[in-house]
């Protein structure tokens, strides 16, 4: 599995050990058919503070999908403790988004020491009732997306393939960089983990003990039109001592829509900790 500095864009060495003065580590894990490039718009501002990690999930990015690797989120959380392991790190905040929010909170749950703080942006697996079939309309956006994806710098610069694209995702699409949208159409076309992401997740939901010092934060937008509060937005899943973010105007990815105030927020429950 790929991991990445963010800050200057290559992949981490056989070490990663913090020492005591240096920045503490941040890790960001993405979401089903993303990809570490997501995070761009705000890694520039968290690597002010922190030293700031992404990784590429098995078939997503850079990763290769291996044919005996499990896709569910206990088996990607206790894959990416596996990887921090080799690397020397013992001790990290972690954000992600929708799946990767997901596995953000299976490693504070079964890693409290391992984990010093947690920002779940728009997760996934807040249902009470689990899904055990994928939904039609992702079958059809997938489709799109692998056959497109070769073309996607120049189709994003089109308004009306952005909308196709980042209509339901976003309520401020027009408005996302050019940058995000075609890394978002790449990753999400090449992703190999996309579908075995979504079976892992089918059938199951987070409801797991979260130490009470151990801050957590999840957020979701108003206008989150892929996991709506309807149905996928259940509080009662989640320590009671989490904080509990909506920021309006916002989508499934808070950190495109608004990417200072997703910020504001990792750093804040980083401060926390």
């Amino acid at each position: 599995m790929r991991l990445w500095h963010q800050s200057t864009g290559t992949p981490l060495g056989s070490s990663l050990r913090h020492e005591q003065g240096e920045a503490a580590p941040l890790l960001l894990i993405h979401g089903m058919g993303s990809a570490s490039t997501a995070w761009k718009l705000i890694t520039p501002a968290l690597s002010e503070e922190l030293t700031v990690i992404a990784i590429d999930l098995p078939g997503h990015g850079n990763t290769p999908l291996p044919k005996d690797q499990a896709m569910d989120p206990h088996s990607l959380a206790l894959l990416v403790k596996a990887e921090l392991d080799e690397l020397g790190v013992t001790r990290v905040h972690v954000a992600g988004n929708s799946l990767g929010g997901w596995i953000a909170l299976e490693l504070a749950a079964q890693f409290p020491d391992l984990v010093a703080s947690v920002v779940a942006l728009a997760p996934a697996g807040l249902w009470l009732k689990p899904s055990h079939r994928r939904q039609k309309r992702g079958d059809f956006a997938r489709y799109l997306a692998t056959s497109t994806h070769r073309i996607a710098p120049y189709l994003m610069q089109y308004q009306w393939a952005r909308r196709i694209g980042f209509g339901v995702v976003s309520p401020l699409w027009r408005e996302l960089p050019l940058e995000t949208c075609i890394d978002a159409a790449i990753a999400y076309g090449t992703s190999d983990g996309y579908y075995p992401a979504w079976d892992g997740m089918l059938g199951r939901r987070f409801d797991k003990a979260i130490p009470s010092s151990l801050p957590v934060a999840v957020v979701f937008g108003e206008h989150d039109n892929t996991l709506p509060a309807k149905h996928s937005q259940e509080r009662s899943l989640l320590p009671t001592h989490c904080e509990w973010i909506r920021i309006p105007q916002a989508g499934h990815a808070p950190m495109w829509d608004h990417p200072d105030l997703v910020v504001q927020i990792i750093l804040r429950t980083v401060n926390l900790a």
